[in-house]
């Protein structure tokens, strides 16, 4: 709505599968883009564009989304850990070529010096370091880009599910138990409902449910001034645990067994944590594509309909405010934009 045009979202109702509700809050860009270059650029290019945004967003909302932006950590229990993550990294770089991949491997004494306010587990070998990662507190953030969303002039109406699209003489219409919406443009970033609808649009978009599962401490004296990848501090105090990845369909809800390892590698990393009290976990379903990176796509057939769709959807959301808005508003695309085609998929060996 930002870009002035006319915009109506419709969401579905509040029992469907959402990922934001179990987004763990990173801005992450050190894991992203294996196989997709112009993806670890992309996820580098929104983390930078991160600050200007929260800024813009707390000015439009009052809502401060506690962006950080200090750099984040993957903490590396035992000397397998390490040598894996020096060969992805190895890969990371020969993959950017010239662009360059700024991580590195740090040493126990390293990653104990970021954190004087807590004892690191005798177990964590070392880690790499991310200058470019950070985080925001999720749940403020999905309150603000409601609001903004809001405040600038967009219009949303929730337990609007639609169920199928018509389109007819350049016009799209939605169908819902609500009622039809119609506009002359239409963009599907649906989740896990996407697939059907692209496909009446002409685009095929693969995706598929993984879940995770996020366990919350209650809330202590700062300690960690830096997200990692499966433990964050919270700028309310609580912690965050979670880093889970289980490939079973559309449950969403959590497992003993995989709590208990959650829990176990926090407490291995941070042993004074073994003391601090859980008082939530939930499993949430990530929406990935079959190569974990974002697919952007307008379609052929159909002109004027657009899928966006990714996993990171904190990491993405500066960058997907900026440009991807302006390209639906304006057709003005980003620089090597073709690369997030679903096509890439579907590429014809020879």
């Amino acid at each position: 709505s930002r870009t002035g045009v006319d915009t109506l979202m419709l969401d579905g109702n509040d029992n469907v599968l959402r990922a934001a509700r179990g987004n763990f809050g990173l801005v992450w860009v050190q894991s992203k883009g294996k196989g997709l270059q112009r993806y670890a650029d992309w996820s580098r290019e929104s983390a930078h564009l991160w600050s200007n945004f929260a800024a813009e967003l707390a000015d439009v909302t009052g809502v401060s989304v506690a962006h950080r932006n200090d750099g984040g950590m993957m903490l590396l229990l035992g000397d397998e850990e390490v040598e894996k993550r020096k060969l992805e990294i190895d890969e990371m770089s020969q993959q950017a070529g010239a662009t360059g991949y700024d991580c590195e491997i740090i040493t126990h004494a390293d990653v104990q010096a970021y954190f004087p306010d807590i004892k690191l587990g005798e177990a964590v070998t070392g880690a790499s370091f991310c200058p470019h990662d950070g985080d925001v507190n999720p749940l403020k953030l999905l309150r603000a880009l409601h609001t903004a969303f809001v405040n600038t002039g967009g219009r949303y109406k929730s337990r609007c599910k639609v169920d199928s699209i018509d389109h007819a003489n350049g016009v799209f219409t939605a169908n819902t138990q609500e009622g039809r919406f119609s506009a002359p443009k239409i963009v599907l970033a649906a989740g896990h409902g996407i697939s059907q609808l692209a496909e009446s649009v002409g685009i095929d978009a693969p995706i598929r449910p993984q879940r995770g599962q996020v366990l919350v401490t209650e809330r202590i004296q700062q300690a960690l001034p830096m997200p990692l990848n499966g433990v964050r501090q919270t700028d309310e105090g609580g912690f965050q645990f979670g880093s889970s990845e289980e490939d079973i369909g559309y449950d969403d809800g959590t497992s003993l067994d995989v709590v208990q390892n959650i829990a176990a590698r926090a407490v291995q990393s941070f042993p004074q944590l073994g003391g601090v009290k859980l008082i939530r976990n939930w499993g949430c379903v990530r929406v990935l594509t079959p190569d974990k990176c974002a697919i952007y796509e307008e379609s052929i057939s159909h002109p004027g309909a657009y899928v966006a769709t990714s996993h990171s959807g904190v990491t993405l959301a500066a960058i997907n405010t900026r440009l991807v808005s302006k390209w639906i508003a304006t057709g003005e695309q980003p620089v090597d934009f073709d690369h997030f085609s679903a096509g890439r998929f579907h590429v014809q060996a020879t």
